[in-house]
């Protein structure tokens, strides 16, 4: 006999090894029955362009599979509905019954001592059949509970994977906004400490005439400067107080901008170490939520990457549409909740019908010296037959018009949950389409705001630009940035979402 085997070229020799694995088992089924191996190997065929690393989201979703309590409870309630399949397709348990005779019986053939009744009741054609029929459905049912468990959980890690990537993105954003910052502060202290340099100081013949100086530059020795040459000024007859003087003026605004400067700085400097505390508070919470989701210790280090990409996807109205109709698990749960119901209502019917009882009745005689019976002493054997009246129909036609009733409900609730999940499928979109177009837009706007970000702070250095300006542009550079982060989060959540819906795993 000639052993065919499949063709594996194209996989990679883990995968050969694998699929080898696969279909060389001597029991499949049992195989088919195992959780763990059967989640394993689907995660196993995904492509290989996803990194398998700690801080690889497969990897994280391969753990929820696994371990999530809320998709090993469904798992368990779909093995026990299989369970029920024999149990109602099964024959009624025979019934055995013994009877004996404290005192023997005096018959005319000999002394009855024991009765002994052997019956097997049989329902009517159809019966166990259609039972088995809606248990299977209904097993089939919890199954497809368990798989809207199972992408839910997916969906759930993703989405705090991403909040979290998202955060970590943020706090190195604000990070490397400090560093601008901390630079900043240095040119100011530069220019503080440099001081004026003097341009031209014009004093009039006349003494009693006001002085006039003119000044350029900020910092505290222009104040010590413009100081001495206004007690020089009065000294030479000037009328003026010391504190009129324009020079003086220009003096102090010069110090006490550049003072301000500073001051304005380390107020932003202390709003950003705010806010990065506040992340990593954040990032806690978070982190827990996502170690819940893996039944792990909720202070479990999670991995990220050390950088947030955009997931390449283009969701199509139609193909999302029609596969959510098609394989949506909630209404597949439905629509088998609907078959389990035709075979309930046929079941009902068919147990209006009689039952049929086979038995055997076994009478022990002994013999009796009073008898002269040919008979005398033989053991009797009667076959047996039961029949069931169901004559009252009021219980039949009451269960065939509760399994009507059921149905329709389970359709009103198909179509309901049907709505629904249009509804969210155009929230869905509509996240993903302003996350597509915020993403586009801002990283424009980021680019723009980080080349005038530059050119003002290297016009700083020189006082061509004031620090309001470039306090101004970095907040913008910054919010931009931040929201491109933000963007991507959304996109690949509602990518995430997306799949959810169109369960697509």
């Amino acid at each position: 006999m000639i052993k065919h085997e499949p063709n594996f070229k194209g996989c990679s020799p883990g995968k050969q090894a694998w699929f080898k694995f696969i279909f060389n088992a001597s029991s499949f089924n049992r195989m088919k029955n195992n959780l763990f191996l059967f989640i394993s190997i689907i995660f196993f065929l995904f492509p290989s362009n996803y990194a398998w690393s700690q801080d690889s989201l497969m990897h994280y979703l391969a753990i929820s599979a696994k371990n999530n309590p809320a998709v090993l409870q469904k798992y368990a309630e779909y093995q026990a509905a299989l369970q029920k399949i024999p149990q109602v397709g099964s024959l009624p348990d025979p019934e055995l019954s013994t009877g004996i005779f404290l005192s023997p019986m005096e018959l005319v053939s000999g002394k009855q001592v024991a009765d002994i009744r052997l019956m097997q009741m049989f329902p009517w054609f159809g019966v166990l059949k259609n039972a088995k029929d809606e248990m299977g459905l209904m097993a089939k049912a919890k199954f497809e509970l368990f798989r809207d468990a199972k992408l839910q959980v997916f969906y759930d890690v993703q989405r705090a994977w991403y909040d979290l990537n998202r955060i970590k993105q943020n706090i190195r954003i604000s990070e490397k906004n400090i560093a601008l910052l901390r630079t900043i502060e240095r040119l100011a202290v530069v220019k503080f400490k440099a001081g004026p340099s003097a341009g031209s100081a014009t004093q009039p013949l006349n003494a009693g005439l006001q002085v006039t100086v003119q000044y350029a530059g900020v910092g505290s020795s222009g104040m010590n400067s413009m100081s001495g040459n206004q007690g020089n000024n009065v000294g030479s007859g000037s009328n003026l107080p010391p504190s009129s003087m324009p020079g003086n003026a220009m003096g102090s605004s010069s110090g006490s901008s550049g003072l301000t400067d500073i001051y304005r700085i380390q107020i932003e400097i202390g709003d950003l170490v705010n806010a990065i505390e506040l992340l990593k508070s954040q990032s806690q919470t978070i982190a827990a939520q996502l170690n819940s989701y893996l039944n792990r210790p909720l202070k479990a280090e999670v991995s990220l990457p050390d950088t947030l990409i955009a997931n390449p996807f283009q969701p199509s109205l139609m193909v999302i549409s029609d596969s959510i109709h098609s394989n949506n698990p909630m209404l597949g749960m439905l629509q088998y909740e609907q078959k389990s119901l035709d075979a309930r209502k046929q079941m009902v019917s068919h147990m209006g019908y009689p039952m049929v009882g086979i038995g055997l009745n076994y009478s022990l005689i002994n013999k009796s010296d009073m008898s002269i019976s040919p008979m005398n002493g033989k053991d009797m054997i009667m076959p047996m037959v039961t029949v069931t009246l169901p004559i009252y129909r009021k219980k039949y036609k009451a269960m065939q018009a509760e399994a009507d009733l059921l149905k329709s409900a389970s359709s009103y609730n198909y179509q309901a949950t049907a709505n629904a999940l249009q509804t969210e499928y155009y929230q869905a979109m509509q996240l993903f389409l302003d996350a597509h177009r915020r993403l586009k837009l801002y990283k424009e706007q980021y680019q723009l705001a980080s080349k005038s970000l530059n050119i003002m702070v290297k016009s700083f250095g020189t006082s061509q630009t004031d620090l309001t300006g470039i306090l101004r542009v970095r907040q913008q550079t910054l919010e931009y940035e931040n929201k491109q982060t933000e963007a991507v989060a959304d996109l690949n959540i509602s990518i995430a979402w997306l799949k959810r819906l169109s369960c697509v795993e």
